[in-house]
């Protein structure tokens, strides 16, 4: 389902989202697979993979498939744990965050990295994802484990990825509590108004239209999808409690700063990833979700 949180306090949703996309920023440029190119890691989905999952150290393809949720088993189990031979955990957090850095100054400017206001931000987001808990949250207490880099706009770019794990881990939380697989949830999002297409959703994370269309028929036969493959009101209404849990598992980050730094955070991310988004950091398709409007934004 969409990482876009719904039903929750406005400044919550805002900032989850904008501070999402400021993690998902390195993964849509080219310096994160040039960094791995190196030792063997070309393939856009291994490159994907090991940077992601490198916190939790050498893992096989149930573990990450488990914290993976929405890719196919089959699809991580031709990259994992094949991928270890080529790099190493280790290198593969030195690399994303070395890619991390160059991805943001290019994008945003020297100035801006370096700035008071990236740095307040990053000691916002910092406090931020000191109130997670780790039980049920094996990636963002791997992440946690790392040191906190002394530059801010790294120091902001590691906070946002727990913060983002963290949220994605009540997600999955919240969907095995409604009895949806990772293809289930995929399904729904790209039904919804929010979602991304299926064009783009479906082969990125690896399953089939095979797959795909037993998933599909699997929320008809529950009442979720109609014939055409539309959402019914009873499946809007099961995605909207699962993004009503997902905000009430990630509350606490958002209630430790407060409402006003909250959207102090949420405003300035946002800029940030805006301002990202019109450098290139995404695929035009991909722009609204990541980087919305005015509009958009005021709606979230």
């Amino acid at each position: 389902m969409t990482a876009t949180p719904t039903g929750a306090p406005s400044y919550a949703r805002r900032c989850a989202h904008a501070l999402n996309s400021l993690h998902a920023i390195p993964y849509f440029t080219d310096d994160l697979a040039k960094e791995l190119a190196p030792s063997g890691v070309t393939d856009p989905t291994g490159v994907y993979l090991a940077s992601r999952v490198s916190p939790l150290g050498v893992v096989d393809a149930p573990v990450v498939t488990a914290v993976c949720n929405a890719f196919a088993p089959r699809f991580v189990a031709e990259r994992i744990p094949a991928l270890w031979e080529k790099v190493s955990p280790e290198r593969a957090i030195e690399a994303r965050l070395k890619t991390a850095g160059a991805a943001l100054e290019r994008l945003l400017g020297a100035d801006v990295v370096r700035s008071e206001a990236m740095a307040e931000a990053a000691a916002l987001a910092g406090a931020a994802a000191s109130a997670g808990r780790f039980p049920g949250r094996p990636l963002f207490a791997a992440n946690a484990a790392l040191d906190v880099p002394g530059e801010p706009h790294l120091a902001l770019w590691h906070a946002a990825t727990l913060l983002r794990e963290y949220r994605g881990e009540g997600h999955i939380t919240a969907l095995a509590h409604a009895e949806l697989t990772g293809v289930h949830a995929l399904v729904i999002d790209c039904a919804s108004d929010l979602g991304m297409s299926k064009q783009i959703v479906m082969p990125q994370r690896g399953w089939t239209e095979e797959e795909w269309a037993a998933a599909e028929e699997e929320l008809r036969e529950r009442g979720l999808v109609d014939r055409d493959g539309a959402l019914t009101a009873r499946g809007t209404a099961v995605r909207e409690e699962v993004e009503r849990e997902t905000n009430r598992l990630d509350r606490a980050p958002y209630a430790l700063l407060g409402d006003a730094d909250t959207e102090r955070l949420a405003l300035y991310v946002h800029g940030l990833v805006s301002a990202a988004g019109r450098a290139g950091a995404f695929i035009p398709q991909l722009l609204p979700f990541f980087a919305p409007d005015t509009d958009a934004w005021n709606k979230l």
